[in-house]
């Protein structure tokens, strides 16, 4: 049995003075710019290991040879310091290498390739994994900062020594951060504690993700870091003699129950103190649980006996236990967890662990370095291998910087919450997921044809939040596909890329085909009667076409077209004077008749409409036009076919203004689903009024969508604003003439934009 000091602080970090001297600070670091002060902690990599380390330690001191740190020490002495850093982990040589190495392609002017060729792919493409993009032009100091990010993780999800390697880069630049300009200390600490400490986390770093938050706040908030950091040098002074009282209780009663064990005391960090006092709006003396011990013993079961210990000498909080052996956290973190009632009535945390799980908490993914390397059912060997998977699920799905680091973002929070498969199978999903999030962390095909769910085998809505213990059920139907709406309530970055993603492909498949649709009408009116072929013989007249337009290819030409950013008229011309070239001439009884039947109701050349366009084809709420109404079609920039009625004053302004963006359109005999229309019903203000409105439009067969009364309760009348599904405009004149007939109903107008 053996026991730790009591309560040193386990995210101590180096904290020079704010005022400190760069010269002071040089001469103390001079002897650290040498490969001396590495060596002695690589006995584990072997001799030659130890030589490749000395190669790259060699070509990096040349290459930033004359550079100096804002401290005024050689630059050396950082990389020197990144590498002692990943010592620490036992990382392999070709990681200490990159560690090394890692500013030589930003900093030094050296190419990937020379690193390939002195040190081997591997270690270039660790160092290139590691190299911001600053060499290339952004619009934007926030894209190309999104940009480095997603590059940093992916090469971190195909090697997450990349990833370690940055986290000391981070750490030891926040060691030294005070010797930076002022201004540039809430950029950098924000950046820290917004993206690498969370990271940290996520990975089971927790010695770093403690150390970072730590730095991160003193650099944010000197005065208040200043403040608390003596409130608890003077705490901890005071309860000396009680620590030391706990910690003589604990060794006796574990030593009368023969058990072996090894206790280290715990102090919450001054980040997470400020945070609580912050959150909870507390003063430091309500903050009771700056202290706690890690109990460290050799097995899981003995975990539970030291619970069971502690408890016969201590009174536990109610509610203050977690077994976080049972069910790990989402970054492999296992222990267990009390809070008990110590002398004096201080609440004292304790967390029950075995070595290897202690090693696991504070090391996370690099423990698979640490312990039992070697051993594939270790619990390191799988720390945070779903979340780096899921980084490329969703960058297949995701070609923008800054939406993937939306994505990624949202999964990085600590809070989790574990739910049940109908098959009992626990899942961790991020604290605010829903059915949907978790339908998608199932697998793709089953978010992606979810239709309802169940919670304890309750049906509840699909936007419904996940509690810890839940069973969650989700039916899916084949014919089912994701919902808009779903992004505006789902939690999980999987999920939202999905989603995303199949909207993305939906609309482009509907663009296309619209796009050809609007091309083949074009084409007629001037004279052809189809696209022609992607055969041998017609593949000049596309390429041709394309070096015109500008597209790769014709899916991406006809997409344009849909989407309003080629003018399908512009195109059709061209087409026609290519195809002229090659001796297909356009035929004149088809062009007589395409120019002069537009006059008619519906011209041959119309595009017929149906209400099965889905998003690429908007009716407009403006006017919100119904079939039977005359109609105009206006293709947007980008997006897609707006439909307006003929007298509505919106569309009439759109033609004015940009006339060769209009197209004819027409109704279809049959439409094939219901089309939303907007009434106003004036009434006489009398009890029960809405409700006999609304029988009286039920019983014409009209569905209510929305309606607004506004505040009108002092009034002799009122004007009820509905928003009601018909089948056409017959339909509709129809329950107009209905309500007119009753007499609380003064008039009834369809709402129509004012000229």
């Amino acid at each position: 049995m053996t026991a730790a000091p009591p309560f040193q602080n386990t995210s101590a970090v180096a904290k020079p003075a704010f005022g400190s001297s760069a010269p002071a600070v040089a001469a103390a670091n001079a002897s650290a710019a040498s490969f001396a002060a590495l060596t002695a902690s690589l006995d584990y990599l072997g001799p030659e290991g130890i030589e490749q380390v000395r190669q790259a330690y060699r070509f990096a001191d040349e290459a930033h040879l004359g550079q100096l740190r804002n401290s005024g020490e050689p630059y050396i002495t950082h990389p020197i310091a990144v590498a002692a850093q990943c010592t620490a982990w036992k990382l392999d040589a070709q990681a200490l290498m990159a560690a090394l190495l890692h500013d030589a392609i930003e900093d030094c002017g050296v190419t990937k390739a020379e690193l390939i060729e002195r040190f081997g792919a591997p270690v270039a493409e660790l160092v290139d994994g590691l190299t911001k993009l600053d060499k290339l032009q952004f619009n934007t100091r926030e894209e190309n900062q999104a940009e480095s990010f997603r590059k940093m993780l992916l090469a971190m999800a195909r090697d997450v020594r990349v990833i370690l390697i940055k986290l000391a880069d981070r750490t030891h630049n926040m060691r030294t951060l005070g010797n930076s300009p002022r201004e540039k200390w809430h950029r950098i600490a924000s950046e820290t504690l917004e993206i690498y400490a969370p990271i940290a986390n996520r990975l089971g770093l927790n010695t770093t993700y403690r150390e970072l938050q730590d730095l991160s706040f003193r650099y944010l908030h000197p005065w208040r870091y200043s403040i608390i950091e003596k409130a608890v040098g003077r705490a901890r002074s005071r309860r000396r003699d009680l620590v030391q009282k706990v910690q003589n209780d604990v060794d006796a009663i574990f030593a009368a129950a023969g058990l072996s064990m090894r206790i280290a005391g715990r102090e919450k960090t001054l980040y997470s103190i400020y945070k609580k006092m912050d959150g909870k709006h507390l003063s430091f003396a309500q903050v009771t649980d700056i202290y706690g011990f890690r109990v460290i013993v050799p097995g899981v079961t003995d975990c539970y006996t030291a619970l069971g210990l502690l408890h016969q000498m201590y009174k536990p909080v109610p509610g203050r236990f977690k077994d976080h052996i049972a069910i790990a956290k989402v970054n492999g973190y296992q222990s267990l967890h009390t809070t008990l009632v110590g002398p004096s009535g201080i609440n004292i945390e304790f967390q029950m662990r075995t070595e290897e799980m202690h090693i696991v908490a504070e090391a996370g993914v690099a423990a698979h370095w640490l312990y039992k390397a070697g051993d594939p059912s270790s619990q390191s060997e799988r720390l945070g291998t779903q979340w780096l998977q899921s980084l490329l699920d969703i960058q297949q799905e995701t070609r923008d910087a800054t939406e993937f680091w939306d994505h990624v973002k949202v999964d990085l929070f600590p809070d989790a919450v574990y739910v049940f498969t109908p098959k009992s199978q626990i899942m961790a999903l991020p604290r605010g997921a829903t059915i949907v999030d978790f339908a998608y962390a199932i697998h793709t095909n089953v978010g992606d044809r979810t239709v309802a769910g169940k919670i304890n085998g309750e049906q509840v809505p699909l936007r419904t939040e996940l509690k810890n213990g839940d069973v969650v059920e989700v039916t899916t139907a084949p014919v089912s596909t994701p919902n808009p709406a779903w992004l505006g309530f789902v939690r999980t970055g999987r999920a939202r890329s999905k989603i995303r993603h199949y909207l993305k492909s939906l609309a482009q498949t509907e663009s296309q085909e619209l796009g050809g649709k609007l091309l083949t009408q074009a084409l007629r009116s001037e004279g052809i009667e189809r696209l022609p072929d992607e055969d041998e013989a017609h593949q000049p007249i596309w390429d041709k076409l394309l070096r015109f337009t500008g597209n790769r290819d014709r899916v991406e030409l006809l997409t344009d077209i849909g989407l309003g950013k080629r003018i399908a008229s512009i195109v059709a011309k061209r087409l026609v004077t290519l195809m002229a070239e090659q001796g297909e001439k356009p035929d004149a009884l088809l062009l007589t008749r395409e120019r002069y039947t537009s006059h008619e109701q519906v011209s041959q050349g119309a595009f017929i409409l149906d209400g099965s366009e889905n998003a690429l084809v908007q009716f407009c709420k403006c006017c919100r036009p119904v079939p039977g109404d005359g109609i105009l079609g206006y293709l947007g920039r980008g997006e897609g076919l707006a439909i307006h009625t003929d007298d509505c004053a919106v569309g009439q302004r759109l033609q004015y203004k940009d006339a060769e963006r209009f197209l004819a359109v027409a109704w279809a005999d049959e439409p094939v689903r219901l089309f939303e229309a907007g009434i106003v019903v004036t009434v006489t203000n009398r009890k029960s009024v809405l409700a006999r409105v609304s029988a009286e439009l039920a019983s014409t067969e009209v569905d209510i969508t929305h309606v607004d009364m506004g505040d009108e309760s002092s009034l002799d009348t009122a004007e009820l604003r509905f928003v009601i599904e018909v089948r056409d405009q017959s339909h509709l004149e129809a329950a107009m003439r209905n309500l007119n007939r009753m007499p609380a109903v003064v008039r009834t107008r369809r709402i129509k934009p004012a000229h």
